[in-house]
């Protein structure tokens, strides 16, 4: 291989880039929501964990194509539903985002369980895909809420009518994952149990599993080492 092909070979972006677009999304909601022009902060920076996940999974050409024909659709009524909200109702943007955000997931999953050592980019890319994870069942709150007439949360709070859209969203999935639960919102049709309880669940699993996982490539290493 000549050294322009090799210049121009095909790279993945690092899961640590994914991680940072996360942490930035992650950290800054509860912040940025508050300021004029909050919702489109948190577009912005939604979108840029979009994209930094489609990267981060791209390690054959075939993955990007498919990861950039599910990210387009969805970066892009999400915007136009940002904009103009009279066009694109939020629900056709959240199936696809759903859809993205699960691609996504299973290519990190695979690249994790498949390592042969522990370095940084699988650390990184564990911490990313559970982060990842909560950000999906965000965006299926999200979804459930905007299809259930009347709602489907039940928010035991005195700050009116709420929904779950932004900070909200984020809030419950991460406290349900963790399976902490204050009881502040509770699901109340049976789509939104059910999305808590799979949640929850899934949650449990993939610590004990990841755990597993790292402590036998972890042991392997030092097997051969030996």
């Amino acid at each position: 291989m000549t050294p322009v092909v090799k210049r121009l070979r095909f790279r993945r972006f690092s899961t640590v880039q994914l991680l940072i677009a996360l942490a930035v999304l992650l950290i800054g909601a509860p912040f940025v929501e508050e300021l004029e022009g909050g919702h489109l902060i948190l577009s912005v920076l939604f979108s840029l964990v979009l994209i930094a996940g489609v990267f981060a999974v791209a390690n054959r050409k075939r993955s990007l194509a498919i990861a950039l024909v599910l990210a387009i659709p969805a970066i892009t009524m999400r915007w136009i539903n940002q904009l103009r909200p009279d066009l694109v109702h939020p629900a056709a943007f959240l199936v696809c985002a759903l859809v993205l955000l699960a691609f996504v997931i299973g290519h990190l999953l695979h690249f994790i369980l498949r390592a042969p050592v522990v370095n940084m980019e699988v650390l990184c890319g564990s911490i990313a895909a559970y982060l990842m994870l909560g950000l999906m069942w965000t965006v299926a709150y999200w979804l459930v809420d905007q299809l259930t007439p009347g709602g489907a949360f039940s928010f035991n709070t005195n700050r009116g009518a709420q929904s779950m859209n932004g900070f909200t969203g984020f809030y419950f999935s991460f406290i349900t994952v963790s399976t902490v639960g204050y009881g502040d919102i509770t699901p109340v049709s049976r789509a939104a149990r059910w999305l808590a309880a799979m949640e929850a669940m899934t949650g449990l699993l993939y610590v004990a599993v990841l755990i597993a996982r790292l402590v036998s490539i972890y042991s392997s290493a030092k097997s051969d080492d030996a």
